[in-house]
Parts: structure tokens; C-alpha cells; sequence
């Protein structure tokens, strides 16, 4: 796994250094708003959404210079809905990795138009690839517009502001984080796979069910790690789900029946990489790697 650590840390720093290029201004009046949206996105992250794209694009013989607009643009939208997520209206969390949130080191006005300024960037950055054919740019902005709303991503998160102090049953809890949290985790598998302008429809399908396991398995093994992990790893409160009586995987099946379900999605997404061959390596190291973290 250290060759694959290795590959992490080039992903990171591909999309660090890519995104802090991008989101530079020369115009005075806003270097607060851009401050707030680089202190947002720069400071920290896993940045999975971003290596899933640059997997994706490279398992279908693309280059990483191909996914980096996909790359950029699913982690602009991904960041934009953790400052919105963590507003006073929201989940009003005080922390988020490792650092005071948007909202707490700037101000809530600002958190808010950083977050809509970022969602807008996201669709920008995507028309504007030029390198990549028109039909393919569209293409992207769809799926990524799907992905994030109420369909998607958004409509996740008001089914889960909904569900507090509820007993949801297995189905419905799936149901919301396929939506919350899977749905832009599709996305990142779909936009990589796209930018690299050689996928099959029939390839896309396979991923499809790739994406699907390995997002439900990253909420679950989220809930684990909020239980298990403390504050200083996770750099947000730990418990907090717990504090808030949301519904979670181990409150459902116990500890041991939500490690068991993530391993099996774990597994099943790596079957669905077969017709893929060798080109996958890297998509099945972040298959364990979502399932082996602890932060």
C-alpha cells in the first residue's frame, strides 16, 4: 500500500495545487470572499472525490491533465455543501478538518456566498474546458447537476434534516445517503470516466455499480469512525451524529453489522471492476481505502 500512499499524496497535491490557481482574484473588493473560499476548500480534505475522478479517467487510458477540471469542479461542489452543511441553519458545527468553520472564521453571510460562489465555479470550470469536445462538457455538467440537487446531493440532506429523532428502517437509510452522500461520489467515478472521452456506455454501467457500492460504503464507514474516532483525527466533533439523534448505520445494525455491510460493498465494488482488468488497480485500492480509513 505504500505505492498507493504515494499516489495519494500526487492526487492531493495535483488538485491542491490546481484549485489554488483557480480560485485567485485581482479584484480588491472581493479578496474577502475569495479568502473565505480558498480557507474552505484548501485547508485539508481527503480529496477522494478528486483521486476518483483521476482513477477513473486513467483506468480508461486518459491522463491526469484530462480529469483536471472534473477533478476541481466535483470538489468545488463537494465543499460547498460542508459550508452550507455547517451553518447555524444546518448542522451548526463549529469545526471541520481541523479548523474553525466557514461561517465561525469569517461570518455567516460570507459562508453563504462563498458556498454559492463555489457551486457556480464548479459549472463554469466545466463549460470552459475546451480541451474537451462540446458534447462531452455538456455531458458533465449534466451528470454534475443531477448529482447536486434535489435529486441528489440536496435532496439527501433535507431528507436527513427530516429524519431527526426518527427510527428509520435499513431501506430509507440507504435511500437518503445514496442521495446525500453517494450521489456526488457517482458523480466524481462518472465525470472521470467521461473526461477521458473513451468510455463505453457499457463501461459507464459497470461503474455505475462501482460508484453505488463504494459511496454507500463511505457513509457507513462514516458512521463508524464518527463512534470510534475521536476529534483530533476526524478535525470535526466527534459524536456529533450520535449528539444529534440522527439515524446511522451502527445504530441500526450494531458496530459489527455496520463494519460487515461496508465490507461487503467493498467487495462488491471490486466485482464490478472485472472488465477492467489491470487498468482498475487503482479504483480497488480506493475501494479498501474508503473502507480501511479512520478519518
Amino acid at each position: 500500500m505504500s505505492d498507493f500512499g504515494a499516489y495519494l499524496s500526487a492526487c492531493q497535491h495535483r488538485i491542491d495545487t490546481y484549485l489554488t490557481q483557480q480560485l485567485q482574484t485581482g479584484e480588491p473588493r472581493l479578496e474577502r470572499l475569495f479568502s473565505a473560499i480558498r480557507y474552505s476548500v484548501t485547508h485539508g480534505g481527503k480529496r477522494i472525490r478528486p483521486m476518483l475522478a483521476y482513477a477513473c479517467c486513467e483506468a480508461l487510458g486518459g491522463r491526469p491533465d484530462q480529469a483536471d477540471t472534473a477533478a476541481a469542479a466535483v470538489e468545488a461542489i463537494h465543499a460547498y455543501s460542508l459550508i452550507h452543511d455547517d451553518l447555524p441553519a444546518m448542522d451548526d458545527d463549529d469545526l471541520r478538518r481541523g479548523h474553525p468553520t466557514c461561517h465561525i472564521a469569517y461570518d455567516e453571510a460570507t459562508a453563504i456566498l462563498a458556498g454559492d460562489a463555489l457551486q457556480a465555479l464548479a459549472f463554469q470550470w466545466l463549460a470552459q474546458a475546451t480541451a474537451l469536445q462540446a458534447n462531452t462538457r455538456l455531458r458533465m455538467i449534466e451528470v454534475l447537476a443531477t448529482a447536486a440537487g434535489p435529486i441528489g446531493m440536496v435532496g439527501g440532506q433535507a431528507i436527513d434534516l427530516g429524519a431527526v429523532g426518527e427510527k428509520l428502517d435499513l431501506p430509507t437509510l440507504e435511500k437518503m445517503h445514496r442521495h446525500k452522500t453517494g450521489a456526488l461520489i457517482r458523480a466524481s467515478v462518472q465525470l472521470g470516466a467521461l473526461a477521458s472521452e473513451q468510455v463505453s456506455e457499457e463501461q459507464l454501467k459497470a461503474l455505475g455499480v462501482y460508484a453505488d457500492c463504494i459511496g454507500l460504503a463511505f457513509q457507513v464507514q462514516d458512521d463508524i469512525i464518527d463512534i470510534e474516532s475521536d476529534t483530533s483525527i476526524l478535525g470535526k466533533q466527534q459524536g456529533a451524529d450520535l449528539a444529534r439523534d440522527k439515524p446511522t448505520y451502527p445504530a441500526l445494525l450494531g458496530l459489527d453489522g455496520a463494519r460487515g455491510l461496508a465490507d461487503t460493498l467493498r467487495l462488491q465494488a471490486i466485482e464490478a471492476l472485472q472488465p477492467f482488468a489491470g487498468d482498475a488497480l487503482r479504483l480497488r485500492q480506493l475501494a479498501d481505502f474508503i473502507v480501511q480509513r479512520q478519518f
